[in-house]
């Protein structure tokens, strides 16, 4: 049995990395978070042009008809070059939703635009998904929705929304819907739009599914994240190394030094055991095999702190320069930070996950945890 990636798989990652190394470089980096209110269109056109929008959408609907585990590579490369362009929400978690529990009229009418890049729905689910205790009241009432969702991404340029209430029934939203009301929140990752959304009978169209659709968007959206703390943790060690060889302290290379020689071994040691995870994690979930939820959970908990150790101790290799402006590292530093918390933290997921063994009561896990 092969325990790896394709040709094509290898061939594509490769190809995606050169080009986001052109559509999002540094100074756009910069300049997006300088303005993290503004919509980068120039680079959701690029995303659009390799065709990153079509890659969860059937052929049938002029999408490319790819699994998870293809969006699990690139989302490696957005975190890696900290693309700051909608990904989770309009990439991942819309088609999933349409294609799994869309009506074929919603199908028809979204998935042909999403593939195209011309359509861009934002994801507000993180309530239910992360467990936090407060509740918002988000409910349904004769097709109509009222109450609030927290933590809501890609809301920046978002022409829709797909919504789950507080019993985690899964809805569609038009972004223009009378009603409802966009907050933009800022967060620590100026590379990614995060919102809130306030509702007042808005009109929304039902999705089927209920908590199990709910639970596969979960599982997916976890994934995601995890491949993107991949890609950020291991920019951040190879920009520690190459800064570790040419930083002289005492005549020589730091890198020359043990202390720092364990402290980039320590890094990789830590981050890269989780890649294998996330490749079953997607191939189980592609594949709808028994302990993809449970996989998807713990490639999420595991990337979260490996990348979280990797950017710490990272920034601390490159001693007082690793804190300023000049070489960038905020913005990988920020990113990890944002996602190791979001849709669960590691200790969520790991209670969560104790939860669906039977481990665990439910009464214990019901507290609940900020998202």
């Amino acid at each position: 049995m092969e325990f790896s990636l394709t040709d094509e798989q290898r061939q594509f990652q490769e190809e995606v990395d050169k080009a986001l190394g052109r559509i999002s470089p540094l100074e756009r980096v910069r300049k997006a978070a300088a303005s993290p209110h503004e919509f980068a269109q120039d680079v959701w056109s690029g995303l659009a042009d390799l065709g990153i929008p079509a890659m969860l959408v059937p052929e049938a609907y002029g999408g490319l008809g790819l699994g998870l585990l293809d969006a699990v590579l690139v989302a490696e490369l957005l975190g890696k070059h900290v693309v700051p362009a909608p990904f989770l929400g309009a990439a991942v978690i819309a088609p999933l939703a349409l294609v799994g529990f869309g009506t074929d009229e919603l199908k028809s009418d979204l998935l042909p635009r999403i593939a195209a890049g011309e359509m861009r729905l934002g994801a507000a689910i993180a309530q239910p998904v992360s467990g936090n205790h407060e509740k918002t009241g988000l409910h349904a009432r004769s097709g109509k929705l009222s109450g609030k969702s927290t933590f809501v991404v890609d809301h920046i340029g978002a022409h829709g929304f797909v919504v789950a209430d507080d019993d985690g029934r899964l809805f569609y939203v038009e972004a223009d819907a009378e009603g409802l009301d966009i907050l933009t929140i800022d967060t620590v990752d100026r590379t990614r739009g995060t919102a809130q959304l306030a509702f007042s009978d808005v009109a929304a169209r039902p999705l089927d599914g209920g908590n199990e659709g709910l639970g596969r968007l979960a599982d997916a959206t976890r994934l995601v994240l995890a491949a993107d703390l991949l890609g950020a943790g291991w920019k951040m060690i190879n920009d520690a190394v190459e800064y570790a060889k040419i930083r002289n302290q005492f005549g020589r290379p730091i890198g020359s030094f043990q202390a720092v020689k364990h402290m980039c071994s320590e890094m990789a040691a830590g981050l890269e055991p989780g890649r294998a995870l996330l490749w079953y994690a997607g191939y189980a979930f592609d594949n709808d095999l028994e302990d993809a939820s449970l996989c998807c959970m713990h490639a999420k908990a595991y990337m979260a702190e490996a990348a979280r150790f990797a950017a710490r101790t990272a920034t601390e290799v490159h001693g007082g320069m690793g804190i300023t402006d000049q070489l960038g590292l905020q913005y990988w530093f920020k990113r990890v930070g944002w996602s190791y918390q979001a849709y669960g933290s590691p200790e969520r997921l790991r209670e969560e996950a104790a939860l669906k063994q039977g481990l665990i009561a439910r009464e214990r896990f019901a507290v609940g945890a900020a998202p």
